[in-house]
């Protein structure tokens, strides 16, 4: 027999007794709250007083803070025929802070409670009869309180109590030990679910420093889309430790492995990113991926961006256009289970960081800009300068090659007519 069901054995003793001030005692012991019945004798449908419902009694089954609400009908509609009578019964979840209602003509339902917590549950009874008109008469409303009574050694409950359901093949439950910490003190985790007949230990705790720090349950051990309940307590020498209790859906926990096979690829200035889904039982429609992106600029600034993409068509790639001024862009990738598949989750951890190649670029500012202008105008003005030189000595040579060709030529023309007797006369 397990630690804790040695602990509900000695202590669940007594149940509400008709006729007595009421008294539950669980695994924790529950004391009514002295709270008294509201008067009903106002409340009169066919000549018959819509009481409340009579006998209103909470049993610990033993799962955790699963309990089961059970009640009898009215002694005044004990006998009434040809009606239909209903109860409806209101508790406050602790867990979500809010009221519950139901409707129900059975005598017994079922709630999850926090056993650290007080236990409300009120009720009242509806009426419908040929003489109502086929409307419905309500009665008062009772309610019924019930408050833990804390056991154990004070401070020595656990804290920061965490769950994380690692690709949905195993999930880890972590915890602290209390601010109080009894010599030889020894934790014991218990959970249970719908499915399960009862409370099972942790099949494999988690070991630090030789304390018990967690536990590691298997997929074959949880139950998604339903309440998965568990408590951790303890003994020592010095006595029981204080018990805490948790509930949870385990699909709100899930966290994915980290997202593989990660490429890039550029194709006319478009850089195109492509990744495989993480390992594990995720399905893929049940991913989403953020884009964590790191850009180097041509002026070695650094530029940091993300970007989560909803993956609604299972798509595992992303397209950016490469801009001028860019000489570098690193990527990395990480996912986590959408709104469609849960409520909540854990994003997985990065994947290992892709860059692109590192591109050189021109980057010139306004002040280069009017430097190169002007080295590259007075470039401009020394070349057309020497162009100019160049053409005019040219022009200048020409001239001076033609002259002297037409005095040459003048010259041998007026030897030839001249007579012999004055020739010559340019030598």
């Amino acid at each position: 027999m397990s630690f804790y069901h040695r602990t509900m054995t000695t202590q669940i003793k007594n149940m509400l007794l008709p006729n007595k001030v009421p008294v539950w005692l669980s695994a924790f012991t529950l004391l009514l709250l002295t709270r008294h019945p509201v008067s009903t004798s106002e409340v009169v449908a066919c000549g018959e007083a819509v009481d409340p419902p009579a006998n209103i009694d909470i049993t610990d089954p033993g799962f955790l803070g699963y309990l089961s609400i059970h009640w009898t009908r009215p002694a005044s509609l004990q006998n009434l025929t040809g009606c239909t009578v209903r109860y409806q019964l209101r508790y406050y979840d602790t867990y979500e802070e809010r009221w519950r209602s139901v409707r129900t003509v059975k005598l017994t339902y079922d709630a999850q409670f926090d056993l650290e917590k007080p236990v409300m549950v009120r009720m009242l009874t509806v009426l419908k009869c040929a003489c109502t008109n086929g409307t419905e008469v309500q009665g008062e409303e009772t309610e019924r309180v019930f408050t833990p009574e804390p056991t154990g050694v004070a401070g020595s409950k656990i804290r920061d109590f965490h769950c994380v359901y690692y690709g949905k093949e195993y999930m880890e439950c972590t915890w602290d030990s209390g601010s109080v910490q009894p010599p030889n003190f020894q934790h014991y985790l218990y959970y249970w679910h719908r499915e399960m007949v009862e409370t099972q230990e942790c099949p494999e705790y988690i070991i630090l420093s030789e304390v018990r720090r967690g536990c590691r349950l298997p997929r074959e051990s949880l139950l998604e889309f339903s309440k998965f309940n568990m408590c951790v307590n303890g003994s020592s020498p010095a006595g029981s430790l204080r018990t805490a209790y948790f509930s949870i859906e385990v699909q709100n926990h899930v966290k994915p492995a980290v997202v593989s096979s990660v490429h890039i690829s550029e194709i006319d200035g478009l850089l195109k990113l492509d990744w495989s889904p993480p390992s594990g039982l995720v399905p893929e429609h049940c991913l989403e991926y953020e884009i964590a992106r790191s850009t180097l600029m041509a002026n070695d600034k650094e530029q940091q961006q993300r970007k989560v993409l909803e993956n609604l068509v299972l798509d595992t790639s992303y397209d950016i256009q490469r801009e001028a001024e860019i000489k570098k862009t690193c990527f990395q990738v990480r996912s986590k289970v959408n709104m469609y598949c849960a409520d909540g989750g854990f994003w997985s951890d990065w994947s290992q960081t892709q860059c692109t190649e590192e591109k050189e670029t021109q980057y010139i500012n306004g002040t280069m800009w009017n430097n190169l202008s002007l080295v590259v105008f007075g470039i401009a003005g020394v070349i057309i300068l020497c162009l100019s030189l160049w053409i005019l000595k040219k022009i200048c040579i020409k001239k001076t090659s033609k002259k002297d060709a037409l005095y040459t030529l003048y010259k041998q023309k007026v030897n030839e007519s001249m007579p012999t007797i004055l020739s010559p006369i340019f030598k």
